[in-house]
């Protein structure tokens, strides 16, 4: 019986050998204990090999350029969002369509009073002055989107009827239900 525990212990061995981790569920004094193997094992994937330093410092000036450059056309980017919401909210004067117009209103100004703070993560380049142009007018772009907005949903005071109260307001030539004109 000696004999068959020390193959037993034997097997046990090489088999604890051949895997990284493992768990003796046999051994009593101690349940379910981890078998501490050999040290300085290393995770899968892992090497000692250091790879040399092939960073270039112009690198990081274009990837700072790149990334000033993304921050400044990034309300134009949003241009075609906001008509397309815009265009989706309708004219008619309801909850949705005025917090809309309330939104489209307040971000370009807030986004242009914080300008200073959108570019300060990145250090003035050689376009900063261009970048921060750039940004401004696509801020102002989205402001218009806003007052044509406003306008189409007659929220805008343009006929003379809304500043004078002697003014006669502005009638309908047409009305028009269903796809058809009645005059």
């Amino acid at each position: 019986m000696n004999s068959v525990t020390s193959s037993q212990n034997l097997s046990a061995a090489k088999s604890f050998k051949q895997r990284k981790w493992f768990i003796d569920l046999n051994r009593k004094p101690e349940k379910f204990s981890v078998v501490h193997q050999i040290e300085n094992i290393q995770p899968v994937g892992y090497t000692d090999k250091t790879l040399a330093d092939t960073s270039n410092p112009e690198e990081g000036n274009r990837l700072i350029g790149m990334r000033s450059w993304d921050i400044a056309t990034g309300p134009i980017k949003q241009v075609p969002m906001n008509m397309m919401i815009s265009w989706m909210a309708g004219n008619s004067i309801a909850l949705f369509p005025i917090m809309f117009v309330g939104m489209l209103l307040f971000r370009p100004f807030q986004s242009m009073f914080a300008m200073s703070k959108a570019f300060e993560t990145i250090e003035s380049g050689q376009n900063s002055i261009l970048q921060k142009l750039v940004y401004l007018l696509g801020n102002l772009v989205n402001l218009a989107i806003a007052l044509y907005k406003c306008h189409s949903m007659g929220l805008l005071p343009t006929y003379a009827s809304d500043w004078l109260a002697f003014a006669n307001p502005q009638e309908r030539l047409e009305y028009s239900f269903g796809g058809f004109s009645l005059n």
